[in-house]
């Protein structure tokens, strides 16, 4: 029998007017309001009028992103959708343990702001960046990064998201001559991405040691539906297991290709992506384009998507 996977979106996904279309719908807009509340601060505001820049800091885009995936998981829930797995790319990871029934919704949204912050303070802007490398396999491109490291400054893999697609994460200096020496060695482009920070990398060792002190004083549960975590790319259910992956998740790859490929192996052939936009849509497809992708990020996707599943 086939198998669902609910996943969600990270950082990067987040536009003005995002989940707009549900709010005519009394539930659905009781997630804006309890965000509102859990945080002090007018984000549903932010999310329905902008501007785009204010909304993509990081401690904005976080909660914000975290709000819509958990509202549409809610709504997906109410038609008698549910997955059998969930799964997020980084900050997804915190909407996949809402739908797991791991953290309730208003103490994750707490915590990703808190989360924002840290990552936005560990760094000074403009020390750190990240960069997409297209066309070199994970083996050769770790061998770059190691070698740069130990000469130009830190840089290291930190999204694996598909073939031919990943993310690198380090020092300016480090990502620089990591892409330049990438190109030199065969990798198709080497593009340069407009983020806060380094994410993903070592560089991101005292986020962690800040979130850690929150994540110690919240109550976690056992996932009813089980987790496929970034550090690990296995599935998980036990809660004193999460603490410690989204902690190292701060600063460890995002093994995104091989958590695709393993829900895949546990029978996942529909995979619904549930937030903004389509990009994990478009991840999965080049990863196994025999498996179905149904993004849901507004009413009409998400009525096509309720359709096509009750086939």
């Amino acid at each position: 029998m086939s198998k669902i996977a609910f996943i969600f979106p990270g950082q990067g996904s987040q536009a003005v007017g995002m989940g707009e279309s549900f709010l005519s719908d009394e539930t659905s807009r009781s997630f804006f309001d309890r965000a509102d509340e859990a945080l002090s601060v007018n984000l549903s505001e932010l999310m329905l009028e902008g501007p785009q820049e204010n909304l993509t800091l990081t401690y904005h885009a976080q909660p914000a992103l975290l709000t819509v995936s958990a509202m549409i998981t809610e709504r997906l829930n109410r038609a008698g959708i549910v997955p059998d797995y969930t799964a997020g790319h980084s900050l997804g990871e915190y909407s996949a343990l809402v739908a797991s029934g791991v953290l309730p919704f208003e103490e994750a949204v707490s915590i990703v702001h808190k989360r924002g912050l840290f990552m936005n303070e560990a760094v000074p802007a403009g020390e750190g960046t990240m960069a997409a490398i297209l066309g070199m396999d994970s083996e050769a491109l770790e061998k770059v990064t190691n070698e740069v490291t130990d000469t130009d400054g830190v840089v290291q893999l930190a999204n694996l998201n598909c073939p031919g697609q990943i993310v690198i994460s380090g020092t300016k200096a480090g990502v620089e001559k990591a892409c330049a020496v990438a190109k030199e060695r065969g990798a198709k482009r080497a593009i340069p991405l407009d983020v806060s920070g380094p994410f993903h990398s070592e560089l991101m060792r005292p986020a962690s040691q800040d979130l850690s002190k929150v994540l110690s004083q919240i109550y976690l549960k056992d996932a009813e539906i089980p987790v496929i975590t970034n550090v690990a790319a296995k599935s998980e259910t036990h809660a004193t297991q999460f603490q410690d992956l989204l902690v190292r998740q701060l600063y460890s790859p995002v093994l995104w290709e091989q958590s695709v490929r393993e829900m895949i192996d546990l029978g996942v052939t529909v995979f619904v992506e549930v937030g903004p936009g389509k990009v994990l849509s478009g991840l999965v497809k080049k990863i196994d384009r025999s498996v179905k992708t149904l993004p849901v990020y507004d009413l009409e996707s998400f009525e096509k998507a309720v359709e096509e599943l009750g086939k």
